[in-house]
Protein backbone atom coordinates (compact mmCIF):
# COMPACT_ATOMS: atom_id res chain seq x y z
CA UNK A 1 0.00 0.00 0.00
CA UNK A 2 1.27 3.45 -0.92
CA UNK A 3 1.22 5.96 1.89
CA UNK A 4 0.46 8.93 -0.37
CA UNK A 5 -2.17 9.14 -3.05
CA UNK A 6 -2.47 12.22 -5.22
CA UNK A 7 -5.10 13.71 -7.47
CA UNK A 8 -3.68 15.55 -10.46
CA UNK A 9 -5.56 17.79 -12.86
CA UNK A 10 -3.76 18.42 -16.14
CA UNK A 11 -0.53 17.20 -14.54
CA UNK A 12 -0.69 19.49 -11.51
CA UNK A 13 -1.30 18.05 -8.04
CA UNK A 14 -4.57 19.28 -6.58
CA UNK A 15 -4.95 17.02 -3.55
CA UNK A 16 -2.59 14.75 -1.64
CA UNK A 17 -4.05 12.11 0.66
CA UNK A 18 -1.87 10.65 3.41
CA UNK A 19 -3.07 7.16 4.29
CA UNK A 20 -0.92 7.18 7.44
CA UNK A 21 -3.37 9.59 9.09
CA UNK A 22 -6.24 7.76 10.81
CA UNK A 23 -9.71 8.15 9.35
CA UNK A 24 -12.29 9.47 11.84
CA UNK A 25 -15.23 7.14 12.47
CA UNK A 26 -17.74 9.57 10.95
CA UNK A 27 -15.78 9.65 7.69
CA UNK A 28 -15.68 5.85 7.53
CA UNK A 29 -19.44 5.79 8.09
CA UNK A 30 -19.91 8.31 5.28
CA UNK A 31 -17.90 6.12 2.88
CA UNK A 32 -20.11 3.16 3.82
CA UNK A 33 -23.18 5.30 3.12
CA UNK A 34 -21.79 6.21 -0.32
CA UNK A 35 -21.32 2.51 -1.11
CA UNK A 36 -24.82 1.61 0.06
CA UNK A 37 -26.33 4.37 -2.06
CA UNK A 38 -24.44 3.31 -5.21
CA UNK A 39 -25.44 -0.32 -4.57
CA UNK A 40 -29.11 0.58 -4.06
CA UNK A 41 -29.51 3.17 -6.83
CA UNK A 42 -26.86 2.14 -9.33
CA UNK A 43 -24.68 4.64 -11.19
CA UNK A 44 -24.39 6.21 -14.65
CA UNK A 45 -21.04 5.95 -16.45
CA UNK A 46 -20.56 7.30 -19.97
CA UNK A 47 -24.31 7.35 -20.56
CA UNK A 48 -24.83 3.75 -19.43
CA UNK A 49 -26.83 2.78 -16.36
CA UNK A 50 -25.09 0.24 -14.12
CA UNK A 51 -27.60 -1.13 -11.60
CA UNK A 52 -25.00 -3.20 -9.69
CA UNK A 53 -21.59 -1.53 -10.09
CA UNK A 54 -18.42 -3.38 -9.16
CA UNK A 55 -15.68 -1.65 -7.10
CA UNK A 56 -13.76 -0.38 -10.16
CA UNK A 57 -16.91 1.01 -11.77
CA UNK A 58 -17.69 2.79 -8.51
CA UNK A 59 -14.13 4.16 -8.46
CA UNK A 60 -14.45 5.56 -12.00
CA UNK A 61 -17.81 7.12 -11.09
CA UNK A 62 -16.33 8.70 -7.96
CA UNK A 63 -13.28 9.94 -9.91
CA UNK A 64 -15.56 11.62 -12.47
CA UNK A 65 -17.43 13.35 -9.67
CA UNK A 66 -14.10 14.30 -8.10
CA UNK A 67 -13.07 16.04 -11.32
CA UNK A 68 -16.24 18.14 -11.29
CA UNK A 69 -15.82 18.94 -7.59
CA UNK A 70 -12.28 20.20 -8.19
CA UNK A 71 -13.13 22.46 -11.12
CA UNK A 72 -16.17 23.87 -9.30
CA UNK A 73 -14.10 24.51 -6.13
CA UNK A 74 -16.30 22.26 -3.98
CA UNK A 75 -13.66 21.37 -1.40
CA UNK A 76 -15.93 19.28 0.83
CA UNK A 77 -16.99 17.01 -2.05
CA UNK A 78 -13.44 16.83 -3.41
CA UNK A 79 -12.20 15.74 0.02
CA UNK A 80 -14.94 13.11 0.38
CA UNK A 81 -14.35 11.67 -3.10
CA UNK A 82 -10.57 11.63 -2.62
CA UNK A 83 -10.97 9.88 0.72
CA UNK A 84 -13.28 7.29 -0.86
CA UNK A 85 -10.74 6.46 -3.57
CA UNK A 86 -7.76 6.35 -1.20
CA UNK A 87 -9.51 4.13 1.35
CA UNK A 88 -11.41 1.82 -0.99
CA UNK A 89 -8.44 1.34 -3.34
CA UNK A 90 -5.39 1.09 -1.06
CA UNK A 91 -3.07 0.30 -3.99
CA UNK A 92 -4.12 3.40 -5.94
CA UNK A 93 -1.20 5.80 -6.27
CA UNK A 94 -2.51 8.59 -8.49
CA UNK A 95 -5.77 9.81 -9.94
CA UNK A 96 -4.86 11.57 -13.18
CA UNK A 97 -7.57 13.85 -14.54
CA UNK A 98 -7.18 15.65 -17.84
CA UNK A 99 -9.58 18.21 -19.27
CA UNK A 100 -10.86 17.40 -22.73
CA UNK A 101 -13.33 19.15 -25.01
CA UNK A 102 -16.18 16.89 -23.97
CA UNK A 103 -15.33 16.40 -20.28
CA UNK A 104 -12.46 14.65 -18.55
CA UNK A 105 -10.11 11.78 -19.24
CA UNK A 106 -9.61 9.75 -16.08
CA UNK A 107 -6.70 7.44 -15.31
CA UNK A 108 -6.50 5.48 -12.09
CA UNK A 109 -2.76 4.79 -11.75
CA UNK A 110 -1.83 1.79 -9.59
CA UNK A 111 1.76 1.58 -10.85
CA UNK A 112 3.60 4.89 -10.63
CA UNK A 113 4.36 6.20 -7.14
CA UNK A 114 3.42 9.81 -6.61
CA UNK A 115 6.40 12.10 -6.19
CA UNK A 116 5.53 15.15 -4.18
CA UNK A 117 5.65 18.25 -6.34
CA UNK A 118 7.82 21.15 -5.25
CA UNK A 119 7.12 24.73 -6.25
CA UNK A 120 9.86 26.42 -8.20
CA UNK A 121 10.86 29.88 -7.00
CA UNK A 122 11.82 32.32 -9.71
CA UNK A 123 13.99 35.28 -8.87
CA UNK A 124 13.73 38.34 -11.10
CA UNK A 125 16.84 39.19 -13.06
CA UNK A 126 18.75 42.18 -11.77
CA UNK A 127 19.53 44.74 -14.39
Amino acid sequence: MSRLMAVLLDGIAQIEFDRAKPLPDYQGAYLDKMDRRMDAEGIDIDGHRLPAPDPMQKARFIAANLAHAIVSDNEAQAAAFTTYLAVRLPELKQVKLRREDDGFAIELDFEQDYIKQQPVQFMPLKR
